[in-house]
């Protein structure tokens, strides 16, 4: 769907990373965790492109008076990188955003009896709090692993603990939780279970790598939410492409993040050395 929307907040929550809780049509409700939208930051033409942000959370506010129409809303984690996010840090509440979504497929969420690992670096967590909700709710113990290079880079830990989520952090300079990579701490919990479990994780490319290859190591599930540059956002373009396993100079095999992704299994990418 392409739709205008509302900002209801937009508040920055740690320095250069901000939350936006904007209005969606009620089709909006069934967005699925790990689909992403396309922001278009500006009315001008510059910049000329949409911005691809994950869905951190869709809700419903209950009407004001009787008989009136429920308000579906969701809400985004962005950091300001660039002009685009720059230029969105500046909206404020009642401005008017012009949104493609949702898009993309997202997170399989596998059988209620795993013990799901959940893995996020920086804005990687985007993506990973609307699908804890939903496992939550199939009684599946759900565990959530954060990391970042200081404290600044973890994000909304209090929100992923209301919803009974057990939260391990781990910081490069030790700012918060344990020094060193989120990964050692991933690696423990799985040489301590004795119980089938399942990995989802988002974030830089050489975390994705790493939890990838720990994954084939034990031999479990693994799906990874790519982070990628897009310009379309529904496959047109062609410009997010990532490599398949199978991919190779002789027989090239390419996998469209947009439209086949985000969210792949990682034992169908091509990772490197």
């Amino acid at each position: 769907m392409q739709f205008s929307s509302m900002i209801l907040s937009n508040v920055e929550i740690s320095p250069g990373y901000w939350r936006i809780r904007v209005t969606a049509p009620p089709e909006f409700s069934t967005a699925t965790p790990g689909q992403f939208v396309m922001v278009n930051v500006s009315a001008a033409i510059d910049p000329l492109l949409r911005r691809p942000l994950a869905i951190f959370d869709v809700g419903i506010t209950p009407p004001a008076q009787s008989g009136a129409v429920p308000q579906v809303f969701f809400e985004m984690l962005y950091r300001v990188v660039g002009k685009g996010t720059a230029m969105l840090s500046t909206r404020h509440e009642s401005d008017i955003l012009d949104i493609l979504g949702p898009l993309g497929s997202g997170f399989n969420q596998g059988p209620p009896e795993e013990e799901k690992l959940l893995v996020g670096g920086g804005i990687g967590l985007a993506p990973l709090y609307l699908l804890a909700r939903e496992l939550v709710k199939t009684k599946s113990p759900v565990r959530l692993f954060a990391g970042g290079r200081t404290h600044d880079d973890i994000l909304c830990i209090n929100a992923f603990e209301r919803l009974g989520v057990e939260c391990y952090t781990a910081t490069e300079d030790g700012s918060l939780g344990e020094q060193g990579l989120v990964t050692e701490a991933l690696k423990r919990r799985l040489e301590a279970l004795q119980s089938q479990a399942r990995i989802y994780a988002c974030g830089p490319d050489g975390m994705l790598h790493a939890v990838a290859k720990i994954a084939a190591h034990y031999a479990i599930p693994c799906q990874v939410s790519l982070e990628a540059y897009m310009a379309c956002g529904v496959g047109a373009c062609l410009g997010c492409v990532t490599p398949g396993k199978n991919h190779s100079v002789e027989t090239p095999d390419f996998r469209c993040v947009c439209t086949e992704g985000p969210v792949f299994e990682s034992s169908d990418l091509k990772w490197g050395a």
